[in-house]
């Protein structure tokens, strides 16, 4: 690098490095602290959505619209409910080793769902809590998001431990986020019990990232792709979708169950799992949504 002097001084120095507050992301800071004990391990599939994508087809014909990660909550409901022990989470351990780390299974499922908004003119991550999902229904998903996904979503009373945080000095902040997730109990109301992310609205094809639960979902974008039925070349509306387990928790083989019950209850969607919700939506449009 080339530095100029000047005739009667010192050279000139470039100017200092601008200095930013990171006070309205201190809430994902402390979050990271919380994750980087994790031990991540990270599997991933492709989702044939045809049944999906018909579906939301058929709902948009009659005015009615559902996003792709309401059914991407749909379907985590259920299969995390079919797999206790993915829908846990791994207890605070004793001094000095003296007792074999212990989990604890949840009975209800609730997601963490990251919303990208913007707090104080500034750009970070919230994250809503949807509890009850596996008995949940599509609509009463959707209008849930909906209502995390409006303009004012930021200033919403679920919010108000974020903003305080922002607020705290950092080392009560600390201790406060840390607090929070110290009882098991109080673990689904904090962080939920299984993360769930969406990038599907760029070109990003798939991602991987810890929730700080013992599943993460990622979902990528839907894009058509070749695929292969009954030894027939056909193109069809793909979606790839990353796993992120947390191996303190669960093993390899209990993740892929995950995984492939996830894929089979996404592709089947139709399969009479949400009658009350598609047969209107079939006898409106006159589609049959399982050609």
């Amino acid at each position: 690098m080339t530095v100029s002097r000047s005739a009667e001084g010192p050279p000139a120095q470039p100017p200092a490095a601008r200095r930013r507050s990171e006070r309205n992301r201190l809430h994902t800071l402390y979050f990271l602290e919380h994750a980087a004990r994790q031990r991540p391990v990270h599997l991933d599939t492709d989702i044939d959505m045809s049944r999906i994508e018909a579906h939301r087809a058929a709902a948009r014909a009659v005015g009615q619209r559902y996003s792709r990660v309401a059914y991407l909550l749909w379907a985590s409901g259920r299969v995390l409910h079919r797999h206790p022990g993915a829908n846990a989470a791994l207890l605070p351990g004793r001094p000095f080793g003296l007792r074999a780390p212990r989990t604890v299974r949840f009975t209800g499922v609730t997601a963490k769902l990251a919303l990208d908004r913007t707090v104080n003119g500034e750009r970070t991550v919230l994250s809503a809590l949807l509890p009850r999902l596996e008995s949940a229904d599509l609509d009463n998903i959707q209008e849930r998001i909906d209502r995390y996904r409006s303009p004012d979503s930021a200033e919403l009373p679920e919010f108000r431990g974020v903003r305080l945080l922002g607020r705290l000095p950092v080392p009560l902040g600390r201790l406060a986020f840390a607090a929070a997730l110290r009882a098991p109990a109080r673990r689904p109301a904090t962080l939920g019990t299984v993360s769930v992310s969406s990038l599907g609205h760029r070109p990003v094809d798939g991602f991987h990232s810890s929730g700080g639960t013992a599943i993460t979902l990622c979902a990528g974008r839907v894009i058509d792709r070749p695929v292969v039925r009954q030894g027939r070349l056909a193109i069809a509306p793909v979606m790839r979708l990353g796993l992120t387990f947390d191996h303190r928790i669960i093993d390899g083989a209990a993740a892929a169950d995950v995984l492939g019950d996830l894929t089979s209850t996404l592709e089947g969607f139709d399969d009479g799992a949400e009658e009350d919700c598609i047969q209107p939506l079939v006898r409106g449009t006159g589609q049959d949504l399982r050609a």
